[in-house]
């Protein structure tokens, strides 16, 4: 499943291009993101729905058979027990869709990326 449209500005029009039932899902994800780290910036990058905190927090994008979440290299370590269960590599994880979404499991996720986000734009002054 790829997005009707290929140039997006906005998390809003990312999500406006898909189905009803994937629409809610990207929602929950972005939702759940938000809530975990409340002080990062919305945008757009490599056109998919991106949440900034002084650097790329995390992205996160629908796909065929899934929903693609981006937390970094780091954050796919660090949670590398918790994501075991799930389709993953270096930097990405796959949620399948027709399973429920571990919403918990991306907060925890977020909010260690804002942390280590944090914790290196406080080393660089």
């Amino acid at each position: 499943m790829q997005p009707k449209q290929t140039r997006f500005t906005t998390i809003d029009e990312y999500i406006a291009t898909f189905p009803a039932e994937i629409q809610k899902l990207l929602a929950e994800m972005r939702a759940t993101i938000h809530a975990a780290a409340p002080q990062a910036e919305e945008k757009i990058s490599y056109q998919m729905p991106t949440f900034y905190l002084k650097g790329n927090l995390v992205h996160f994008a629908a796909f065929k058979n899934h929903i693609g979440f981006y937390p970094t290299s780091s954050g796919i370590q660090a949670f590398k027990k918790e994501l075991s269960p799930c389709e993953s590599s270096k930097g990405a994880v796959r949620f399948p869709l027709g399973k429920p979404l571990p919403l918990e499991l991306v907060r925890l996720i977020v909010e260690f990326r804002a942390a280590e986000n944090l914790k290196k734009d406080e080393a660089k002054r």
